[in-house]
């Protein structure tokens, strides 16, 4: 899908009054089927991004558009068939307790199903070997009949990243998906997001507070602070100085093989 977001402002319907908004005079060109990730310190408004591109949160200022269509000027209906497109993975799957999993990864395809099968869909899984295939990419396959309340939370993580391949989206907004993941797990489900969704053509955007994986995954970057965007840039040129400037020495885990841009002295800094 493309994406097109034109002096997009937002504010968050609880936020008071004199609140500055959560996102300021964002202009961002997405094209069918690239791939970025966006990065940033805490609080930079990563989430509250990824929320307006799924419109769950309306501009409170601007123009955002998808596929020439400006969601928030659509009937209900019609709002709700293009939601229908998206897939929004939160950092936390919304996984109900007592479910196996199964029937949880299933769920990503309730966007394309009538009621009746989506209710027969919970008790009667449809799809078992596509599920088995959507796990297997996370090596979780051995989990397929387990219930979601005996996963840990890096599974469970890693489930709600496997919904994205049984969903009938072309647009994929994943929310800091490595968050409950050890490195070499984390590394495995960044590399099976990028590589499916390159072989079907879909457009993905996440939010990464690792930088290391963010540039050698990615071949665009976005740096967003303070709720307005600080670099949009190919990884590339994303240097050791533009990231200390992004985080400001707070916290940030800067990966050893950023380009130096002299004069920027040499730093060791760690993200959480």
């Amino acid at each position: 899908m493309r994406m097109s977001l034109r002096q997009v402002a937002v504010r968050h319907p609880a936020a008071a009054a004199a609140a500055a908004p959560a996102l300021h005079d964002i202009g961002l060109e997405v094209a069918p089927g690239e791939q970025l990730a966006v990065i940033g310190p805490s609080g930079a408004g990563k989430t509250t991004l990824l929320q307006l591109m799924a419109c769950a949160l309306a501009p409170s200022a601007g123009a955002y558009r998808l596929d020439e269509l400006e969601p928030w000027r659509l009937p209900t209906r019609r709002l709700q068939r293009l939601r229908g497109r998206l897939f929004l993975a939160p950092q936390v799957p919304p996984l109900p307790p007592r479910q196996r999993v199964v029937t949880a990864v299933l769920a990503g395809r309730l966007p394309a199903l009538g009621a009746w099968a989506s209710l027969r869909s919970l008790f009667y899984p449809s799809d078992i070997p596509g599920a088995y295939e959507a796990l297997a990419r996370f090596d979780l396959d051995a989990k397929l009949f387990e219930r979601v309340d005996r996963l840990s939370g890096g599974e469970r993580q890693r489930v709600g990243l496997a919904r994205a391949l049984l969903a009938p989206a072309r647009l994929w907004l994943v929310d800091e998906p490595l968050s409950s993941l050890d490195p070499a797990r984390a590394d495995q489900a960044l590399a099976s997001l990028v590589e499916v969704a390159r072989e079907r053509g879909i457009t993905l955007v996440t939010s990464l507070h690792q930088v290391d994986a963010a540039l050698a995954r990615f071949g665009r970057i976005v740096g967003l602070r303070e709720g307005r965007i600080a670099f949009d840039l190919p990884a590339a040129q994303v240097t050791r100085e533009r990231l200390e400037r992004l985080y400001e020495r707070e916290a940030a885990a800067l990966p050893q093989g950023a380009p130096a841009a002299p004069p920027a002295p040499p730093v060791a800094l760690q993200c959480r």
